[in-house]
């Protein structure tokens, strides 16, 4: 049996698109770089032939199909970074919680968090290659079938998001009071929670990098729901850690830094906050003021999106008006072109490719004559 490829018996090919790198440095770009969250999914005919009928926990314990999955949005548009295809829901299992379902087909886990002792069921101390080898195995793989095209995004799921996940079970049916009682109610053991869930986040994203990602996301996709009082006294705090412990840890393996976003979805009264708390770009969704937002966050940081996933069903014309649009309220610098969320499964491929190919084309042209 072949050894698994792993990054200390690689060595990567030479980056050929850094645009995106260099846009969430805040460097000068010669277009603006364009990614797509969900990029890898079920809109893609290939993805549902590949994927076929394996189960999606098991097709991300896959190397080698999930590889297959992450290259393919690549290999059909002119994307400016892979996005390897993982799920934020690895971190609860790994934690020990028991898988019940696949998201979407009933309640995700068989033992939620519904008390504080519950808390105590958890191991903090878990092995996180052990558990999670399958996710770094596929990044290594990933870079080196990329031969150096694109970066590839590792990502995680914030706290807040996972703790949502671990105690409401949301493909049950969204319960949207239970997890912020939970707060509120055992505010001790939501701190004790939150800090487990932060400790797991910075080791699974600095083993990511380690095995090859050059760039990573934290996807808060529940923030909102938080509000201002108890977003900045429970979540803000361990968003903040997670990047400076990530750094600090690459630091300490000699190992370079990487760029980090936050995508905190809804959270607009937290723009500010977010954009000093030690990512180096801003994830916006589509429902904020492109100007509004470059208002509160300032000069000093990259923002990215932030176009609504619902216009991929609008005309290629609209679409490409939207972008043009979208560019003109956030400049082609310090600028990461997105969607405002996920791209939608009923979204037809060919509009994704106007929307990437307008990023490009609009933002080229607005560079030429600034």
């Amino acid at each position: 049996m072949a050894a698994p490829i792993s990054p200390h018996t690689q060595v990567f090919a030479p980056l050929k698109n850094d645009l995106i790198l260099r846009a969430a440095r805040g460097q000068r770009t010669e277009r603006v770089p364009v990614w797509i969250m969900r990029q890898a999914g079920r809109y893609l005919p290939e993805y549902m032939e590949a994927k076929g009928k394996t189960k999606f926990f098991a097709t991300c314990k896959n190397p080698e199909l999930v590889c297959e999955l992450t290259l393919q949005p690549i290999r059909r548009y002119s994307l400016d970074a892979a996005i390897i295809f993982s799920d934020i829901l690895v971190l609860p299992v790994a934690l020990g919680l028991t898988v019940a379902n696949d998201p979407g087909e009933g309640p995700v886990f068989a033992d939620p968090i519904s008390k504080p002792e519950d808390v105590k069921r958890l191991n903090p101390n878990f092995d996180i290659v052990a558990e999670l080898g399958y996710v770094y195995e596929a990044i290594t793989l990933t870079r080196v079938k990329l031969e150096g095209k694109v970066p590839l995004f590792g990502f995680s799921g914030a706290p807040w998001t996972l703790m949502k996940f671990m105690i409401e079970n949301v493909s049950a049916g969204p319960n949207p009071h239970k997890a912020r009682k939970f707060l509120v109610e055992h505010p001790d053991a939501g701190h004790e929670l939150l800090g487990i869930l932060k400790d797991a986040v910075v080791k699974h994203l600095v083993q990511q990098i380690k095995a090859g990602a050059q760039i990573v996301q934290v996807f808060d996709s529940f923030a909102g729901e938080l509000g201002p009082g108890i977003f900045s006294k429970f979540e803000l705090p361990v968003l903040r850690s997670i990047a400076r412990e990530v750094k600090e840890q690459l630091k300490e393996l000699n190992l370079d830094p990487v760029p980090m976003i936050v995508f905190a979805k809804d959270a607009h009264f937290a723009i500010e906050d977010l954009s000093q708390s030690g990512y180096d770009v801003v994830g916006l969704d589509w429902c904020v003021q492109p100007l509004h937002a470059r208002k509160l966050a300032g000069s000093h940081v990259t923002l990215q999106g932030n176009l609504d996933p619902v216009m991929m069903f609008a005309t290629k014309d609209e679409i490409k008006k939207a972008v043009k649009d979208m560019l003109t309220k956030f400049g082609t610098q310090h600028y990461i072109a997105n969607l405002g969320h996920g791209v939608l499964k009923e979204t037809d491929p060919d509009h994704v490719g106007v929307f990437i190919d307008a990023v490009h084309s609009y933002s080229e042209d607005m560079n030429a004559i600034s």
